[in-house]
């Protein structure tokens, strides 16, 4: 894999359809994990969202230099990131249908309980997060976006399970103050 994302980096065209097929089960379950997240209705898939997602990565001209398999999986989380909150963004203003509610007929989704998170308002805190907190900011992207859980995420990010165990308490504490208590129970426990 990672002979491949260096071929990507320097532009093979043909490198990107070998990348996919190595990593879209991956990609598909951290999608599908970030997707539960979502109020129901959520008119985005797990599978359009793994495709915009690997698209963003692989045929942006600024792509990033991937460093290792936990690197390029830590971009993905990002980028899904980034899709979902553009996706928000869009829901909620007037032209795209503003505070309304997709509705749809399909029996499990309407007995599923409604998700109060704001994504825009996660999104928002995050940044702010992100500019004192890189590190921490980065273990919550993987935790809560890509739904690793903490050993995946110390291991992407190089660091100690305990150290991440502290830094995912505190980026709770810090991100539940921020956005006045709308984010508490909706991050995972551990």
């Amino acid at each position: 894999m990672t002979k491949i994302l260096r071929r990507i980096e320097s532009g093979d065209p043909t490198s990107a359809d070998e990348l996919l097929p190595l990593v879209y089960r991956e990609l598909r379950a951290l999608a599908t994990a970030h997707l539960k997240h979502e109020n129901p209705g959520h008119s985005l898939q797990a599978t359009a969202l793994v495709h915009e997602a690997f698209l963003r990565l692989v045929e942006r001209e600024d792509r990033d230099k991937w460093q290792s398999r936990g690197h390029f999986f830590c971009a993905a989380a990002e980028a899904m990131r980034r899709i979902l909150v553009e996706s928000a963004r869009r829901k909620k203003r007037l032209k795209h249908g503003g505070g309304r509610e997709r509705v749809e007929l399909i029996e499990d989704a309407l007995a599923a309980p409604e998700s109060d998170l704001d994504l825009v308002a996660l999104d928002a805190a995050l940044e702010v997060f992100h500019q004192k907190y890189p590190r921490k900011a980065e273990l919550v992207k993987l935790r809560y976006f890509a739904g690793l859980t903490i050993e995946q995420a110390a291991v992407a990010l190089g660091i100690g399970t305990s150290t991440a165990d502290r830094d995912w308490a505190f980026s709770k504490l810090w991100l539940f103050r921020e956005i006045s208590g709308n984010l508490g129970p909706h991050l995972p426990r551990k």
